[in-house]
């Protein structure tokens, strides 16, 4: 059993984009420009974006946080949003989920320059992504996918099966596990909350991603031998014994699942570091123009 560690392969991947950086410096171009929105004052999402902030620093990106609280209206969100869409300077922005309830996700997605939308959940990315066109392709399954080519796990004509159906996660983790590219080549199936036989079907997968938002779901039960293991849940747990008052939980119960398996990523430390190092490639990718030349 190895552990995928998504802690030393994002530092690889920021190492890489701040090389990249640098050289765009010393030649006198435009320097990748990130913002985010963040909308309410919901803990993880006020961790997530600090991370996102914090890494631009590191790598040598501009960064501008638009904050504003949980009171705002759509309309003051969708304004902002056309703001961002037309400064020249931005290169791409997130605007962080969960949005407060009265505001329509969907409508507030579909707002975003598709070729601003580094976080690629707008619907001309993700079917661009679906086409096998040039996209930006949503950070956590992208993330997977780098962990997967840095540990040069093969999976051409394995079954991989992906749990949970989320736009964000599951949905394009499944286009992509399929497509005729490295990693890809699967065979693949999705299951869901609605899926009978859901333990028979995750025992007959290759490589099984986690993705549905359940601490400790997967079981040892639901893992054949000899295969990987993404874990891409984050929850926290409320756990009177830390400081915080709680501790993460991955989808996965790693402690019994873990001696099964040829690799798993851990949580902390495995998937969620990933999506912000694949957050900055995207930023990248859009200050170059490569994606909507």
């Amino acid at each position: 059993m190895e552990i995928i560690d998504g802690k030393l392969i994002s530092a690889q991947v920021k190492a890489e984009l701040q090389i990249e950086v640098d050289q765009i410096k010393a030649n006198g171009g435009k320097i990748p420009h990130l913002a985010a929105v963040l909308i309410g004052d919901n803990g993880a999402s006020e961790t997530y974006v600090a991370s996102k902030i914090k890494s631009c620093e590191q790598i040598g990106f501009k960064s501008t946080l638009i904050r504003r609280d949980s009171t705002s209206t759509e309309t003051e969100v969708l304004e902002i949003i056309d703001q961002l869409n037309k400064d020249e300077d931005i290169d791409g922005f997130i605007v962080q989920l969960p949005l407060p309830a009265h505001i329509d996700v969907d409508k507030v997605i579909e707002a975003i320059d598709p070729k601003k939308d580094v976080d690629g959940f707008h619907p001309i990315n993700i079917g661009r992504m679906a086409k096998g066109l040039p996209s930006y392709i949503s950070a956590t399954p992208y993330g997977v996918l780098e962990l997967i080519k840095r540990y040069k796990i093969e999976t051409a004509g394995k079954h991989c099966v992906v749990v949970g159906r989320s736009q964000i996660v599951g949905l394009p983790m499944s286009i992509l596990m399929q497509r005729n590219t490295y990693p890809g080549n699967c065979t693949v199936t999705l299951v869901h909350s609605r899926t009978q036989n859901l333990k028979e079907i995750c025992l007959q997968a290759d490589i099984l991603v986690a993705a549905l938002g359940k601490p400790e779901f997967i079981t040892a039960d639901m893992v054949k031998d000899g295969a990987v293991v993404i874990d891409v849940g984050l929850t926290r747990v409320v756990d009177a014994s830390k400081k915080s008052g709680f501790t993460l939980k991955g989808d996965v119960k790693f402690d019994e699942v873990a001696p099964k398996t040829s690799h798993i990523t851990p949580v902390p430390g495995g998937v969620g570091l990933m999506t912000v190092a694949a957050l900055m490639y995207n930023t990248l990718l859009a200050s170059r123009k490569e994606i909507y030349k």
